[in-house]
């Protein structure tokens, strides 16, 4: 392979760690997606009020157990405070259930709303955008990313309580006493200042996993969508080694993630004892003591409760922004998802760009292309002043050698991409301003590798409109001849497809997607290659089934096999990305150009696969 060609693989598989962007700002763009959450999370919230408040409330208990337990007739004293403890015990743990309850249902509903928000602007993305994007990414944003955030979500918000329950123990040391307070606290600007040092690493290698992901799921993808290629041209040992590249990437991230996460917690820990040894030290000195600034024994073994007690939620915090920088950098990619700007322009927002051009008219023609220019890469054009007029109920066949531009026409047609200059006219009115999903409703597409999702027959019959009118479906699959092989099957029209069709041979695939266009009855029918991957035995059913899908109806037909389109009402000649001449089957073999000899040329070698 070329240098240029492998850097244009490597761009495909690649995704480039995004820069460094505020926590603020990405929170700031989730928080729309808690909407309608708020009782719940808010009550969620609330109830970190009293499980700071007990939590806090147990030590100082235990602080009044020792001084009374050593008090003479202190016995009965002590049955009260245990029971008194075991009741503040109980009530914490009620709510923290609560909390977690209620945490987890609002943290499923908002991620619920965001994945679905992805899904639909995927939905509405351009497919010029699709061309560019490996599938696995794609699935990586609207699987993984999300369901990262998601198991992010209820840390983020225990995170509060844990701060909260910091808040709450520091002011009930600074009420016990003031002095150990400070000593134990001594630690903490070191604490912050080399936790802050992990943040950022931890922030980039995090950053970097979810990147690995993606690619990891875009090679995958690629390599099980075309495994038929790699096994039939050996390329298995290629293809691992670039995935092991890859997986290895992937690995050292984690590695470097994983010792910043362990880093940290064992950070917090080591100056969690450091704090507790420094209280012990200072209040060695003033143990047993006498006057206001002794410190007793109920006293320091409340301390030391509340010193545990105060490390745990640190180091809690700790290991909860590990995960919350990989939901950070997953919520960066989704916003990057969504920031993506390639969708249909809505009805008539671009029809005035093209010169003044856009509008209707009153030709009575079902599609004109007039000057038509396109270019999937700047630079490059495929189409070069296509101009040519449809009438209504009129049959026009478009042949051409590979690559001449056939099957680009058809995407402009139905506005999949958009032509760079000239006008494309459908039912009498600029395709621009014309509503995408308005505009495509008028199609109907049969194309060479007819996609079949998984479900009923009934369901891939009725395609876009559900539920499935079965009379309709019925009357559909007789007009193509297939009803009887159908019902024969187990379940007749609520029979199991397979995904992609899987259990249904090429011819009867399509068929189904005959029948498929006929239950849409759309008013211009589309046929790519509809016959060119059928044997010659299942051809003549599909060419009788296309021949009465398309009576009454327009149709633009891409055709494989010359001897289909010889009745068409017209021929389109392509030819490096220009119209190279055009008329009836007879016009064109008396005129001698390239027609003539590509009919020559498949027909005198007895193939049917020389031609496009």
């Amino acid at each position: 392979m070329s240098s240029r060609g492998a850097a244009a693989e490597r761009a495909f598989h690649e995704e480039h760690a995004l820069g460094r962007s505020a926590d603020t700002r990405i929170i700031g763009r989730f928080w729309p997606f808690l909407r309608g959450q708020w009782i719940v999370l808010g009550t969620s919230l609330l109830l970190l009020l009293p499980i700071a408040g007990l939590g806090v409330a147990q030590p100082y208990l235990l602080k009044i157990a020792v001084e009374r337990g050593f008090a003479r007739g202190g016995g009965e004293s002590l049955g009260r405070i245990a029971l008194l403890f075991l009741v503040a015990l109980v009530l914490e743990l009620v709510a923290r259930f609560g909390h977690v309850i209620l945490l987890s249902l609002g943290g499923q509903r908002a991620t619920s709303v965001l994945r679905a928000a992805v899904f639909r602007h995927v939905q509405r993305l351009s497919i010029g955008y699709f061309d560019r994007t490996p599938v696995g990414r794609l699935l990586t944003r609207v699987t993984g990313d999300v369901d990262n955030v998601n198991e992010a979500f209820a840390m983020g918000l225990t995170a509060i309580g844990d701060a909260l329950q910091l808040v709450a123990i520091l002011t009930m040391m600074f009420l016990l006493d003031v002095r150990l307070a400070l000593v134990t606290l001594a630690v903490l600007p070191i604490l912050a200042g080399l936790v802050e040092v992990f943040r950022r690493k931890a922030r980039v290698a995090f950053r970097e996993i979810r990147a690995k992901i993606a690619q990891i799921n875009a090679t995958l993808g690629e390599q099980v969508q075309g495994i038929a290629v790699v096994q039939a041209f050996s390329r298995e040992r290629r293809c691992q080694t670039e995935f092991d590249e890859i997986n290895r990437a992937y690995r050292d991230a984690n590695r470097r993630a994983i010792r910043y996460d362990v880093g940290i917690y064992a950070l917090v820990d080591a100056l969690g004892d450091v704090g507790v040894a420094c209280m012990l030290l200072y209040a060695a000195r003033l143990l047993g003591g006498h006057g206001p600034g002794a410190v007793g024994a109920g006293l320091l073994v409340a301390f030391i409760e509340l010193v545990r007690r105060f490390f745990m939620p640190v180091r809690d915090l700790s290991n909860k922004y590990t995960v919350l920088q990989s939901a950070m950098a997953s919520l960066e990619r989704i916003f990057e998802l969504l920031d993506v700007r390639e969708i249909d322009a809505p009805h008539g927002e671009r029809a005035s760009e093209r010169d003044g051009r856009g509008g209707t008219t009153a030709t009575g023609e079902m599609v004109v292309l007039s000057h038509v220019e396109f270019a999937y890469r700047r630079g490059d054009p495929v189409l070069r002043d296509v101009s040519f007029r449809v009438g209504r109920g009129q049959k026009i066949a478009i042949v051409g050698a590979t690559g001449s531009g056939k099957t680009t026409v058809l995407n402009l047609v139905q506005r999949l991409y958009e032509a760079s200059a000239g006008t494309i006219e459908v039912g009498g009115a600029d395709i621009l301003a014309q509503e995408p999903a308005e505009l495509r409703r008028r199609f109907a597409v049969v194309q060479q590798d007819v996609f079949l999702f998984a479900g009923s027959i009934a369901e891939n019959v009725a395609a876009g409109r559900q539920p499935a009118d079965l009379e309709r479906v019925r009357w559909a699959l007789e007009q193509v001849g297939v009803l009887g092989r159908i019902l024969a099957r187990p379940g007749g029209l609520d029979g199991r497809v397979d995904e992609r069709g899987a259990n249904f041979s090429a011819g009867e695939r399509q068929l189904l997607s005959l029948a498929r266009a006929l239950y849409r009855d759309p008013d211009i029918l589309i046929l790519d290659e509809a016959t060119a991957s059928v044997d010659s035995e299942t051809e003549a059913l599909v060419e009788g089934a296309v021949g009465r899908v398309m009576e009454g109806r327009t149709a633009l037909v891409v055709a494989h096999r010359l001897s289909t389109i010889r009745h068409a009402d017209r021929i389109v000649v392509m030819h490096r990305g220009r119209i190279a001449e055009e008329g009836t089957h007879e016009q064109l073999l008396a005129k001698g150009a390239l027609y003539a000899r590509l009919h020559r040329l498949q027909f005198s070698r007895g193939s049917r696969s020389g031609v496009e």
